[in-house]
């Protein structure tokens, strides 16, 4: 059975007759179309995302080749563990069966679930899907841990990775995939934009706000941000808020919980609150 919606998105019906555009990478729309359909809303898929490996996967096998020598390896994506099962599978290796005494981390809810699939549940989940709660409720002091630290290869937040530095750990940081932008929009949302029919737009991440300003630009030009002119942006945390500001000059709600039902809920609050 489903999980319902949050109370504040006022079951199925909080955005009936409300279009929706959803950034996500590509590969990962499904999830969001189907909590926010569930709420009664039309989903616009507006990809700002693909999904790929690193420019070299080196740095990323070399770390996996001493697996044994750390004593943590930290999740902030679902992306993230994806790239490593890759790698330790092509090694004949998992996660499931990875070293004893290597314990995992994992930023988010879809990040968990993504390692509980795995056969390899996460040691530690912060209380807030956020990288900085993961730093203040880490379970053990980081002064002599060895913490590994899968990230995307650009755009990711060095946060963690100083952090633990600073508290004493050694960290190895490494890219286990990048997120690119495509190549342009899809016809759909272009078309919903230009007929402004789009009545909220929503971001995930720092890059999915990056990616849709770029290819906003590219299909309407120097006036691209005046086609946000009545959508409500809704943002998934505190720092892709921040990035929606510095972008587009505003952030209209902000998800909470950090994740895609918060980010369904904070769209219904939004669009029922007059501006």
């Amino acid at each position: 059975m489903e999980p319902p919606l949050p109370s504040t998105a006022g079951g199925n019906a909080g955005l009936t007759g409300r279009t929706v555009a959803v950034t996500r990478a590509e590969t990962q729309l499904g999830e969001a179309r189907r909590l926010f359909e569930r709420a009664g809303a039309s989903v616009i898929d507006l990809p700002a995302l693909v999904i790929g490996p690193p420019d070299l996967w080196g740095p990323l096998d070399d770390a996996l080749a001493e697996l044994d020598q750390f004593h943590w390896i930290v999740f902030s994506s679902a992306n993230g563990v994806e790239a490593v099962e890759e790698r330790l599978v092509r090694r004949g290796g998992s996660l499931a069966r990875r070293p004893t005494g290597v314990r995992l981390a994992a930023v988010g809810r879809k990040t968990a679930q993504r390692l509980e699939s795995l056969g390899a549940p996460a040691d530690f989940v912060p209380p807030a899907f956020v990288a900085d709660s993961l730093i203040e409720h880490f379970p053990v002091s980081g002064w002599g841990q060895r913490l590994l630290l899968p990230r995307v290869q650009s755009g990711g937040r060095t946060v963690l990775a100083e952090a633990f530095a600073e508290a004493g750990a050694r960290v190895v940081e490494v890219a286990a995939y990048e997120s690119r932008c495509p190549s342009e929009l899809p016809s759909p949302a272009l078309l919903a934009l230009e007929r402004g029919r789009v009545d909220a737009i929503t971001f995930s991440s720092g890059k999915t706000v990056d990616h849709t300003c770029q290819l906003l630009a590219g299909s309407f030009g120097e006036d691209w941000v005046g086609r946000l002119d009545g959508v409500r942006v809704i943002s998934i945390g505190p720092q892709t808020s921040r990035r929606c500001k510095e972008r587009l000059g505003r952030v209209d709600a902000e998800a909470d919980p950090h994740d895609l039902e918060g980010l369904v809920a904070a769209c219904v609050r939004a669009l029922r609150d007059p501006r």
